[in-house]
């Protein structure tokens, strides 16, 4: 297959990336499950915005001092100049944002010094990315193949042409292309208590340890404090930061309050796992009395319709909660246009590390800061695309295919192998 530029993955990065690529150009986006299990999907809490420029100080504080002061400060003060911009964007994709008498309604999480965050009951995420697939799959010059696992990148004079991959009956595709976007999420499909969904893996940081492709701080792994307990197996349900910035308050297995829920993410963690050890106890107590009954129901509906299906009503009791992995803060290094060391590839989300987000990310910076720089690299590589020869067709004969199927085939088996001795 031939395309102007690929893109693997379609959550908000992915998508954002192509509705801001020239419209003259062919895209072709794969995704490993169905277009709308991407873990953006999944984002409850909100998205940041500078609300005007006398927050600005307060914006950028609160991110730096969230991530340790190792964020990258240019990249801080793009994403936050850029908010505005990029949340018209989605208003005109006919994302709807929570308002009161006309105006748009904020609210607080951990760790930031005021309301900030624009949000949508406590779906945000499925709102708005499900605008912006909608917007994509209208879009007449992109073609979106699902179930297509991305395995490799064609790699010609240490340059990306494209991908190689396979498609769910195991036959495999090259896609070639002047320019590769990856944006293939998160890694918590390696954990075994996580909030990702379980095919997220990792694959494009994998591709990239393989090309000698540079990537930064693969060890800033964000644990969220608060998802919902379980003994079943699978993806962990969040409890949403936003929940106790409205007030919800966590409890000790003796009801005593132990930490300021509002604390950055990572110390609230280690607080509540302190907790735990203390009282050798699986959980700690989240209890949202302190949220009128109707806030409850009309801010955050699907937290109190899953905690009413698991058995809690979170109007009346307490929850048991859990941290659990949620965030990749390292990743493919990135440029400030999501440019990656290799010529031709671009990495954008939560796959791609641009320095934003530092040791610890502050709540609510994840959707923005992929769109964020989801568009600075469709602008990049619209701005680049005339300067760039026109890429060759690239043969690969049969004996290259199946070198690429043995490999992989080679790579699941011993996985698996390693489960089963993990398991005996």
């Amino acid at each position: 297959m031939k395309t102007d530029i690929v893109i693997a993955g379609c959550g908000v990065a992915g998508l954002y990336c192509a509705m801001n690529l020239p419209q003259d150009k062919n895209i072709v986006i794969v995704t490993k499950e169905d277009a709308d299990k991407s873990d953006s999907f999944l984002a409850q809490g909100g998205i940041c915005v500078l609300r005007n420029e006398s927050d600005y100080d307060s914006y950028f504080d609160d991110t730096m001092r969230a991530g340790h002061y190792e964020n990258n400060r240019e990249s801080v003060d793009i994403m936050i100049r850029s908010s505005r911009e990029v949340i018209a964007d989605l208003i005109n994709a006919g994302v709807r944002f929570e308002k009161r008498n006309g105006e748009f309604v904020y609210t607080k999480e951990g760790a930031h010094s005021t309301p900030r965050i624009l949000f949508h009951e406590d779906i945000t995420g499925k709102e708005i990315t499900s605008h912006l697939l909608r917007t994509v799959q209208e879009m007449p010059n992109v073609t979106m193949i699902e179930h297509f696992t991305m395995t490799d990148i064609i790699e010609r004079d240490g340059e990306c042409r494209g991908i190689i991959g396979h498609n769910a009956d195991g036959s495999y595709t090259a896609i070639q292309a002047d320019y590769t976007v990856f944006a293939t999420g998160g890694i918590g499909g390696l954990y075994k208590h996580s909030t990702n969904y379980r095919h997220l893996t990792g694959d494009a940081v994998a591709i990239s340890v393989k090309h000698r492709i540079k990537l930064k701080n693969p060890d800033y792994i964000q644990i969220h404090p608060t998802t919902l307990y379980s003994r079943k197996k699978g993806r962990r349900f969040l409890i949403s930061e936003s929940v106790r910035g409205e007030g919800a308050v966590l409890f000790n297995s003796h009801m005593q309050r132990f930490v300021d829920e509002l604390l950055p993410r990572d110390v609230v963690a280690k607080a509540i796992y302190d907790e735990m050890k203390k009282d050798n106890k699986p959980y700690v107590w989240l209890s949202m009395k302190p949220i009128p009954t109707e806030t409850i129901k009309n801010h955050f509906p699907n937290i109190y319709k899953r905690c009413l299906e698991e058995g809690f009503d979170v109007t009346k009791e307490c929850i048991p909660v859990v941290p659990s992995q949620h965030y990749f803060m390292g990743g493919i290094d990135v440029d400030i246009n999501s440019k990656t060391s290799m010529e031709r590839l671009y990495a954008v989300g939560e796959t791609a590390c641009n320095g934003v987000h530092g040791k610890n990310r502050l709540a609510s910076n994840s959707l923005l800061e992929s769109l964020v720089f989801a568009g600075r690299a469709a602008g990049n590589i619209t701005d680049i695309y005339s300067k760039i020869d026109k890429n060759d067709d690239i043969i690969i004969d049969k004996a290259e295919y199946r070198g690429y199927e043995k490999r992989y085939k080679k790579s699941v088996l011993e996985a698996i192998e390693r489960e089963k001795d993990k398991n005996e």
